[in-house]
Formats: structure tokens, sequence, C-alpha cells
């Protein structure tokens, strides 16, 4: 297994990801799967190149055989200088639990610590305690911090932090 940073070539194979997390977990997403299909590819081209480079935003792919199977993100907080936010993370269903997750987070990690943001923090629906679990494992600890959900205002997420 490869983890590395999104390049532009990879748009194709990471539309076919962001359609396959969308149909498995579309509870954890801000977009829905018919929103995210309906996008052209150059949309998600453009979406890659962002990601790609700098010190704002960036995506990690985790590949085995060619096949990505793992995806997180990392953005500078708007409010917290020192602050990296942890986005769209997912692990296709054959490759939970086998390490795929800790190798992604330390990716955004060692990026947000390059870009000089010491410290990471992302979001978790409650109830959803094996992500719960799988990101305490990895260090990450509950703020005691809830939100609202941003697209289903009926459910709240809770806020984990740890250092990059």
């Amino acid at each position: 297994m490869t983890v590395r940073r999104v390049r532009i070539e990879d748009a194709g194979r990471m539309r076919a990801l962001r359609l396959e997390m969308l149909a498995d977990t579309p509870l954890a997403f801000l977009e829905t799967l018919a929103e995210a299909a309906a996008l052209p590819h150059r949309e998600f081209t453009e979406r890659v190149a962002r990601a790609a480079f700098g010190d704002f935003c960036a995506q990690f792919i985790a590949e085995v055989d060619g096949r990505f199977v793992g995806h997180a993100g990392g953005i500078a907080s708007p409010d917290d200088p020192k602050l990296t936010i942890i986005f769209a993370v997912y692990i296709t269903p054959a490759h939970r639990g086998s390490g795929v997750l800790r190798d992604l987070v330390d990716g955004v990690a060692a990026w947000s610590r390059g870009a000089g943001r010491p410290d990471l923090l992302l979001e978790v629906v409650v109830g959803n305690d094996r992500a719960v679990r799988a990101y305490e494992r990895l260090g990450f600890v509950d703020t005691g911090i809830r939100v609202v959900h941003p697209v289903i205002p009926v459910l709240t997420e809770l806020q984990m932090r740890r250092p990059a």
C-alpha cells in the first residue's frame, strides 16, 4: 500500500472513490451521491488540482495495486492558524482495520506540521462509535464540543483533537 498526496492525473480515480464514499457512508460527507454524480469531470479535476499543491488544502489517498482504497483531506482552519481540519475520511470496507486510516492521518499530519499547523481537528457523527474508537486509537481526544451536522440538522457531531 502507498499513501501519497493526490496528483492532477488522479482526477478520474478520485471521482470513482468519491462516488463510492458517498454511496457507502452518506451521512459522513457534505454532498450527496446524486450531487457528486451530476458534476462534470472538469469539477473533479479542479478539486484535485486545488488539493495537489500548497499549504491551504491537501488530499491524501491510499492505493493498493492501482486502486484507491482510502482518502483523507486536510484544510487550514479559518479560525485558528495552528489548526488543520481533517475531512472526508474514507476507507473501503475491505481495507478497514488494516492500518490504512493511521497511514492517511499520518500523511495529513506531516503535511499540517510542514505548513506550520501543529494541531489536528475532526468531527464525527455522534453514535458512530466505531469511528470514534478508531480515532481514539490514533491519539484523538473528544474535546466535549458538539456541533450540529452541517447538512442534516437532526444529527450532532463531536469534535476530536490531537497534535499533528
